[in-house]
């Protein structure tokens, strides 16, 4: 140690572990304790500075006031773009350290101003009543994976020494509902598929992503509470897997343990059980109690040492005892928060996140010069909070539908304008009330129209977290798939006069669009598109944009198609088990120009275990329009020992094509994506016949039906 430093941890020289062990070292228990919790204040007789732990970044920074918002993170996972989700979390790190050097100037040290973000969220969207769905990436293990590995990566930065921003993968495991009881609830899990859907995503996380913490669920699982789970926490993250990061509760998630599971019976019970089954930080107020755990022999000064230690690490590798030269990222200006660089780039995200579900007679896009009328009807036509889904930014600037269309007609064309109906049909004037009282100036609006675009669907406020989502019938979660109130009443009242219309979907989650499907010639699922969203959908309307997307999530034709919610088995669940067809697939998702698919090659048709087969295939554009195509790779095994799904998606590349453009795209077929998982968990390769499919969708008829296009196959055989 040099003289220059008064203790040793701040000696830069020296490796962390030392730093570490040398400033733990000279903690008392009670400074200990007071480190593990969200709000950890300073100790200033060591110059440490208090540190609040809770920040969020699901999309963009959130709730640290201005920052660019991005598209909510179901609309990303429509990119089915790994890089993309990368670039948007290299920006939302650029801002998020820009906003955390300015407030530290400033001396606040206040909740959502630090570089720990509890994002990415990777449960699996397993039903579409789950209020939070919106939040994650979709139902599929591997889409979920690829894109939370490349958010990580982006997040924390390529740095050797420093984390640019430390990731967290949540909520470990098995979480998707109901919200209304996740305090006690206990999500019963086989065993196969705790490891084949519920785990892969934090396995990658962990494993490729690198990730610095993960976080706990509130509700149980096996009768385990997720955040003092032996199983989850101890023996399968850690010792399995290998994390050696930090483990975070939910947020008063461990006082559950003895108020709501009733597992335990006293705040310091439930306090040592999270930290010897191997949680470090309490988002809460329970961890206070390990100090009367402590002294009635609940757990060693030994446990709580080891769980502080890897607080401190990840606050050593984000550089905060470090002076700001020798920190790279400490130098980012505060101007490149909000900048429009990236209010651009979250706009082309928006675009990519677009799926067109149904273009009948190629009805979209507009001619701008055909159209001298046209109506923008709905609740979110012009609804500035319904873009931002939650967890989200304050935008310094918005673009709803409404607006981006009326700049995007020529200047002599007129745009009526109708909200129609609430949002829920209701509304309070003195009492809250069903209300058609905007049905007719809607109705006038259509018939004076060349052309109708409805703005339809759901907002965070009834889909989203428990306590979160005021105007939710089921605490967050959707009690069934209609669109609420009098949306669908108005969507046939203005389909009647006969004009053609346009739907314009927002809403985080699945609904059942039967009526609309039959009737209506063309819908867009825009999910909540960001800040300026709107630009992003009068961008495809107009076509100046050629939309790309795919939904991450299946849109079934009736809750009838659903087992019951608190139903954790996967048997006819996600596009991986279903029963019934769908309304709209996984995977699914249409374009203005026609992409075709050719020379689907395998580099071997018999391989010995463990060696990868090389998957090409040619995709071409064969329509009259520029446009990208999202590359799908589905495997099935065709001989398995135990029931495994119709097929996995086990590849994904974008690809950008002129017209008359080919380009032959290629994937490998690995021993871990041949591996598939038996009644107890267990993850093996077994010999026999495999079939690859390749395409723009799944290789289900009903996407083949929607897409006009039949996806190739070859089989190969495993030795």
């Amino acid at each position: 140690m040099t003289a220059n430093y008064k203790f040793a941890f701040q000696d830069p020289s020296l490796s962390i572990d030392e730093r570490v062990n040398d400033l733990v070292s000279q903690l008392t228990l009670e400074e200990k304790v007071s480190q593990m919790l969200h709000y950890s204040p300073a100790i200033e007789r060591l110059g440490i500075p208090a540190y609040n732990w809770w920040n969020e970044c699901l999309h963009g920074v959130a709730r640290a006031g201005t920052a660019t918002v991005f598209p909510q993170a179901i609309g990303m996972a429509a990119t089915f773009d790994e890089d993309l989700l990368y670039e948007v979390a290299k920006v939302t790190s650029d801002e998020a350290r820009a906003k955390y050097h300015e407030f530290q100037r400033k001396g606040d040290h206040g909740i959502y101003k630090g570089l720990t973000f509890w994002s990415p969220n990777v449960n699996i969207f397993r039903d579409p009543r789950w209020g939070r769905g919106h939040e994650t990436y979709g139902e599929d293990p591997y889409l979920t994976s690829r894109l939370g590995v490349g958010f990580i990566k982006g997040l924390q930065g390529s740095d050797a020494k420093y984390m640019k921003a430390a990731a967290c993968a949540k909520h470990l495991a098995a979480h998707s509902g109901p919200e209304g009881k996740r305090h006690e609830f206990d999500a019963m899990v086989t065993p196969k598929d705790l490891h084949e859907t519920y785990l892969p995503a934090f396995k990658a996380c962990v494993q490729e992503g690198k990730v610095e913490a993960v976080m706990g669920a509130y509700n149980r699982t096996n009768g385990e509470p997720c955040c003092g789970s032996k199983t989850l926490l101890q023996d399968i993250l850690r010792d399995q897997w290998g994390f050696e990061g930090h483990v975070v509760s939910d947020c008063w998630a461990i006082c559950d343990f003895h108020m709501h599971h009733k597992i335990t019976e006293t705040p310091a019970e439930s306090a040592a059980l999270a930290v010897k089954n191997g949680s470090d930080l309490n988002c809460g107020n329970t961890f206070p109690s390990l100090l009367a755990a402590h002294q009635q022999g609940l757990i060693t000064e030994e446990a709580i040492t080891t769980a502080v230690k890897r607080l401190f690490v990840t606050r050593f590798k984000l550089g905060m005892f470090e002076p700001a030269h020798m920190v790279s990222y400490a130098s980012t200006p505060y101007e490149v928060n909000d900048c429009e660089a990236h209010h651009k780039f979250a706009v082309e995200v928006a675009r990519k996140s677009i799926v067109l579900l149904k273009n009948e007679n190629n009805v979209l896009p507009f001619e701008r010069d055909k159209i001298q009328t046209i109506a923008v009807i709905g609740p979110n036509a012009d609804d500035r909070e319904v873009l931002l889904g939650n967890y989200a930014g304050t935008p310094s600037k918005y673009v709803t539908p409404l607006e981006a269309i009326r700049n995007a007609v020529n200047p002599d064309t007129r745009v009526y304008y109708a909200k129609g109906c609430e949002m829920t049909g209701e509304r309070s004037r003195g009492e809250v009330q069903e209300t058609r009282d905007g049905f007719a100036e809607a109705v006038s609006a259509a018939e004076k129209a060349d052309a109708v675009i409805m703005c339809l669907g759901l907002n965070a406020c009834l889909e989203g977290e428990e306590g979160e989502s005021p105007n939710a019938e089921a605490a967050g979660d959707k009690v069934n798939l209609d669109l609420p109130g009098l949306q669908q009443e108005l969507l046939e009242r203005i389909h009647a006069t006969g004009k053609p219309v346009i739907l314009v979907l927002l809403s985080g989650s699945a609904l059942a669009l039967n009526w609309a499907d039959r009737h209506i010639p063309a819908i867009l699922q825009a999910w909540y598109p960001g800040a300026e969203g709107g630009t992003a959908i009068a961008d495809v309307l107009f076509g100046s944009h050629n939309p790309a997307g795919r939904l991450p999530v299946t849109f079934v034709r009736s809750m009838e198609d659903l087992p019951p919610f608190e139903d954790y088995n996967m048997k006819n669940r996600t596009y991986r088990y279903m029963e019934q067809e769908a309304l709209y697939p996984f995977g699914y998702g249409l374009s203005y120009t026609r992409f075709a698919y050719g020379r689907l090659t395998l580099d071997q048709k018999e391989v010995a275990a463990g060696e990868a087969v090389n998957v090409e295939v040619e995709v071409a554009n064969i329509g009259n329009r520029a446009g990208e195509e999202i590359v799908q790779v589905y495997l099935k095994d065709l001989e398995a020992s135990v029931v495994v799904p119709h097929w996995q998606l086990k590849g994904i590349k974008p690809v950008h094509l002129q017209p008359g453009e080919k380009k032959r795209v290629s994937f490998a077929m690995t021993a871990e994506k041949m591996s598939i998982f038996d009644d107890n968990g267990k993850q093996m390769l077994e010999p026999g016949a495999f079939r690859v499919f390749a395409g723009g969708s799944q290789p289900d008829a009903r996407s083949e039906a929607l897409t006009g296009q039949k996806v190739l196959s070859a089989d190969f055989i495993v030795k």
